[in-house]
C-alpha cells in the first residue's frame, strides 16, 4: 500500500481503547479498534470470514534431526542461546513463542518476520505490521543463535528453523520442562516481507469466528486454535488492547488493572496468577473472567467451553496438545527447496542474501 502502515497504526493507537465507542469498526482482523470505518485497515479478509478450513499442512520435507549430519551442533547452540536468555527474562522466552505464531501464519514458518530489508528492497516489512510494531521480541536471541551457526556451519542452518527451535526450547523451559515439542527442521528462509500482510494474525479484539477463520485459513481446526491461545499464560500485554473491557473482567483483577493502566501504552502481565510459567492457568482464567483480550475471553462460549474446561482440569492435557499443535503450526506453507518463490539459507537473519 502506497502509505505505510506505521502512520495508520499511530493514529489506531490513539483512537483506541476505553475512549472508542461500542459501535467502534474491529479492523486489521482484530488488531485495531477505530470509532469509524477505515477503507484501508478495515477491509475483511475473505479467508478470514469464510473459515473454509484449508487442508491441515503436511510439512512435507521436514525431518526430525535434520542437522545431525548436516551441522551437528545447531540445536544445541539454539537450546543455549535460550536458557541464557530465559534465565535472564524469562518475558524473552515468551516472546520467542509468539515470534514463532506471527513468523508462521504470515508466508508460511520462513523467517519473513524477521527481515527488516528483502529482495524487492522493501523496508515496509512484517516487523512493522500493527501486531508486531514495537512489541515482537526475541531477535537477539535468534541473532546470536545464527551468529555462532554460522561460525560452525556457514550457509547450511536456516532462520526459519533456528525461530521454530527457539519456541520449542522457550516452551520447555518456561513449563519447567515438562512441554517437549518434536520440532522438525529443513525450513528454508524466504526472501520478501510485508507489514500489510500481517493481518492474516488473529487479533486481540477478534470474536470467535474470526478467531476460527484465521485458524482455518492456515488448515488449523478450531481446537488448535484453542490449544495455541494457552500460549497467553505467559507474556504481557498493551493496556490498548484491553482497556475497554474493564467492565466485562472479575472485578478485583479489573480494579489492579486499572490502576496499571494509567497509560494506554503501559504493559501487563497477560497472567495474574503465574505470569513466568507456561501452564494451564490461562483456562482457568478464560472461566473465571481474567483474562485480558476479547479474544480469550469469547473461548467462554457454548463452541469452545468444553476444551477449555478440559484443559483446565485435566493434569498434562493441555501440555500434550500444544507440543503437537506447535509441530503442527510450524509445517504451514514452509519452503524445503533452495530458490523455491526465492528460498535461501540467509547468512544474517534480518536481511537476505545479497
Amino acid at each position: 500500500m502506497a502509505t505505510k502502515l506505521a502512520a495508520l497504526i499511530v493514529l489506531a493507537a490513539f483512537l483506541a481503547g476505553p475512549a472508542a465507542s461500542e459501535a467502534a469498526s474491529i479492523c486489521f482482523n482484530g488488531w485495531l479498534k477505530l470509532p469509524t470505518y477505515n477503507p484501508v485497515l478495515c477491509r475483511p479478509r475473505p479467508d478470514v470470514q469464510t473459515r473454509q478450513r484449508r487442508p491441515a499442512p503436511s510439512g512435507s520435507g521436514l525431518t526430525s534431526g535434520y542437522y545431525n549430519t548436516r551441522c551437528p551442533s545447531a540445536e544445541k547452540i539454539v537450546t543455549d542461546a535460550v536458557k541464557k536468555a530465559v534465565d535472564a527474562n524469562p518475558g524473552i522466552g515468551a516472546g520467542l513463542i509468539r515470534l514463532f505464531f506471527h513468523d508462521c501464519f504470515v508466508r508460511g514458518c520462513d523467517g519473513s518476520v524477521l527481515l527488516n530489508t528483502t529482495n524487492s528492497k522493501n523496508s515496509d516489512t512484517e516487523r512493522e505490521g500493527p501486531p508486531n510494531q514495537n512489541s515482537l521480541r526475541g531477535f537477539e536471541v535468534v541473532d546470536e543463535a545464527k551468529a555462532a551457526i554460522e561460525a560452525a556451519c556457514p550457509d547450511t542452518v536456516s532462520c526459519a528453523d533456528i525461530v521454530a527451535y527457539a519456541a520449542r526450547d522457550a516452551s520447555y523451559f518456561l513449563s519447567d520442562r515438562k512441554i517437549n515439542i518434536q520440532m522438525p527442521g529443513g525450513r528454508y528462509d524466504g526472501r520478501e516481507s510485508f507489514s500489510n500482510e500481517t493481518d492474516q494474525l488473529p487479533g486481540p479484539f477478534s470474536n470467535l469466528t474470526a478467531l476460527q477463520g484465521s485458524f482455518a485459513a492456515k488448515g488449523l481446526t478450531s481446537d488448535e486454535m484453542v490449544t495455541l491461545s494457552g500460549a497467553h499464560t505467559i507474556g504481557r500485554a498493551r493496556c490498548l488492547f484491553f482497556s475497554s473491557r474493564f467492565s466485562e473482567m472479575d472485578s478485583a483483577l479489573a480494579a489492579k488493572l486499572r490502576a496499571q493502566c494509567g497509560n494506554d501504552n503501559n504493559n501487563v502481565n497477560q497472567d495474574d496468577v503465574t505470569p513466568d510459567v507456561l501452564d494451564k492457568q490461562y483456562y482457568q482464567n478464560v472461566v473465571d473472567k481474567k483474562v485480558l483480550f476479547t479474544s480469550d475471553a469469547v473461548l467462554n462460549s457454548t463452541e469452545t467451553i468444553t476444551q477449555v474446561t478440559e484443559n483446565a482440569n485435566m493434569a498434562g492435557a493441555w501440555e500434550r496438545k500444544f507440543e503437537k499443535a506447535m509441530e503442527t503450526m510450524g509445517k504451514i506453507g514452509v519452503k524445503t527447496i533452495g530458490n523455491q518463490q526465492g528460498a535461501e539459507i540467509r547468512k544474517v537473519c534480518w536481511r537476505v542474501n545479497s
